[in-house]
C-alpha cells in the first residue's frame, strides 16, 4: 500500500500465490492424516485379531478340559469376528480382515461380539467357545 491507500499489483499477486500455496499444503496434509487414522484402525483391529487367534491356539495346543477367558475390548467401536473352520473374520466399520488358524478344525460357526467376554474350551469334540 502507498501513502494515499492504494494496494499494487504485485501485493495483490504475492497474496494470490501464497493463497493458493497455503490451500494445497492444507489439503496434502489433511489426505496424510486421513491416511494415517486409517492405518492405526487398520492394526488396532488385526492386533485384535491376532490376540483372538492365538488365544483359541492355545486352548488348541494345551489339551482338553483347558479353557481360556477372553474379553474383547469395546474401546475400538463395534466389531463382530466370525469363527469359521480354520480361520477367523472381522467386520467392522465397511472392513474386513481374516486371520487363519492353522491345524484347527472347529466344527460349528461362531459370532464373538465387541465388549463381551467368551470362554474358550477345548472338549472331545474340538473347540467350544461359550
Amino acid at each position: 500500500m502507498d501513502a494515499k491507500g492504494f494496494i499494487s499489483i504485485e501485493y495483490l499477486f504475492s497474496l494470490f500465490i501464497v493463497i493458493i500455496i497455503a490451500s494445497g499444503v492444507l489439503f496434502f496434509s489433511q489426505s496424510a492424516i486421513d491416511s494415517s487414522l486409517n492405518i492405526e484402525d487398520s492394526v488396532n483391529y488385526r492386533l485384535i485379531l491376532d490376540d483372538v487367534a492365538d488365544t483359541i491356539s492355545q486352548v488348541n495346543s494345551n489339551g482338553e478340559g483347558y479353557s481360556k477367558y477372553l474379553k474383547l475390548p469395546s474401546d475400538k467401536g463395534y466389531f463382530e469376528i466370525t469363527v469359521k473352520k480354520n480361520k477367523l473374520i472381522l467386520e467392522c466399520d465397511s472392513k474386513k480382515a481374516e486371520s487363519p488358524l492353522p491345524l484347527l478344525n472347529i466344527g460349528e460357526n461362531y459370532k464373538l461380539i465387541s465388549g463381551k467376554g467368551y470362554y474358550i474350551t477345548k472338549t472331545d469334540e474340538g473347540i467350544v467357545i461359550t
